[in-house]
């Protein structure tokens, strides 16, 4: 069970940030209106939020996951693989802090962004991505074993991050699409498969019994209801246009 979260407010900058898709450039009001209504889904699953300020020098800080992974014995703070981001670390680790005594870190020539880390109970799947490298991975599994907690790589070529085609619901259940549907270490799982069409809604998001699922993907909505989850709908459109979904724009733990 989750809780804690630690989220950041996107700035007027945020229309600068880094991206591949072509939806067009986001809607700054209107992004506030949704990360305020994230905020509110969080704290009706049972956490206690902690929000930071924007940091406008920083266009996507409000995409919390990547620079830190919050584990159960230890907090790490990661190293971006995208250059533009790797000084937002620095801005969130006084609120790491505040919650851990024993914080990590990752260094170079090692990257690591979270977004390509799933947490499987004591087992971390981490992507390499071109945000995240062999050595950061191998650095990141060094400090979890420190702590008897377990890594493994995981080879992709699709995706951004390994959670952009990932959701660890619990209780065995994994949200999946594309190439993670026929990856040999993910084939223990009961896989929900997700249409390529609704790929974005991959990135759901269990807490404490409640799956945070993108807002208009009826179809995938269905499939967790019936495994027998309470589903909450949000609407994260805006951080869409900025590669981001609903995992990125916390840190639960």
């Amino acid at each position: 069970m989750f809780k804690y979260a630690i989220t950041r407010k996107p700035g007027r900058s945020m229309v600068a940030g880094l991206s591949e898709a072509e939806l067009g450039l986001p809607d700054y009001e209107n992004a506030l209106l949704q990360h305020q209504d994230y905020v509110n889904a969080l704290k009706e699953c049972g956490l206690s939020v902690t929000e930071l300020d924007a940091v406008e020098e920083y266009p996507d800080s409000c995409f919390v996951e990547d620079v830190a992974l919050m584990t159960p014995h230890c907090a790490i703070l990661t190293n971006p693989g995208a250059e533009s981001r790797r000084g937002e670390v620095g801005h969130i680790e006084n609120a790491v802090r505040a919650h851990y005594d024993v914080v990590e870190r990752i260094k170079s020539p090692g990257y690591v962004e979270a977004g390509d880390i799933m947490m499987v109970g004591d087992h971390y799947y981490i992507g390499l991505s071109e945000r995240t490298n062999q050595e950061g991975a191998r650095q990141m599994i060094a400090i979890l074993e420190e702590y008897d907690m377990s890594g493994s790589v995981v080879e992709m070529s699709e995706m951004l991050h390994l959670k952009t085609g990932l959701g660890y619901l619990e209780d065995n259940n994994l949200v999946a699409c594309g190439e993670f549907l026929t990856k040999p270490e993910f084939q223990k799982y009961n896989l929900i498969e997700i249409d390529q069409a609704d790929s974005y809604s991959a990135n759901s998001v269990w807490i404490n019994g409640t799956v945070l699922v993108p807002k208009g993907f009826q179809n995938t909505v269905k499939s967790i209801e019936k495994l027998g989850y309470k589903v909450r709908e949000v609407d994260v459109s805006e951080y869409q246009k900025l590669d981001g979904g609903l995992s990125c724009l916390s840190l639960r733990f």
